[in-house]
């Protein structure tokens, strides 16, 4: 009797764990990417000289758009960038978390002159790239076209909101 109930109990554990459901986990998909909006134009200033006119930017001035930047796109055009906009001017740290393409990083001072760039920032790394200057604005474009405008330091913008 005893060796019937222990083989009963055996047999009821078996069934329970082999009908148990399977747990499966959710398969991670990738957040669907976020459209450009163009929120104003930029355009980027040599002494009198005009390097870049009407540059289509996207403003990035609150915590919440500033900490996502351009995480979960997959591309910019040449004629498009982001223009992050802080209260205040001090030493920037950015990175490349979930940032798909490569990016020149561009920091400018509270009176908008250009302090540093940070020239083809590796996609999806999350090393910090700091400014190395106080900054107060920080415009992001393509990998390469700050090479292309010739870029240097001291350079200013000038900018304007279609909101």
């Amino acid at each position: 009797m005893h060796k019937l109930f222990l083989c009963g109990i055996a047999i009821l554990t078996l069934l329970t764990v082999s009908c148990k459901e399977k747990t499966s986990h959710p398969s991670r998909t990738a957040p669907e990417e976020i459209p450009f909006e163009q929120d104003g134009l930029l355009s980027i200033w040599r002494n009198d000289s005009l390097i870049v006119k009407d540059l289509a930017i996207e403003i990035s001035d609150d915590e919440y758009e500033r900490s996502t930047g351009l995480m979960y796109r997959y591309s910019m055009k040449n004629e498009q960038g982001m223009l992050f906009i802080f209260p205040d001017s001090q030493e920037r740290f950015f990175y490349m978390k979930d940032t798909e393409f490569p990016l020149d990083i561009i920091y400018f001072d509270a009176d908008q002159k250009l302090v540093s760039i940070i020239r083809n920032a590796e996609p999806l790394n999350e090393k910090s790239l700091p400014s190395g200057a106080p900054s107060q604005y920080v415009l992001e474009v393509n990998a390469g076209l700050s090479d292309r405008w010739n870029l240097q330091k001291g350079d200013s913008i000038g900018f304007e909101f279609d909101r």
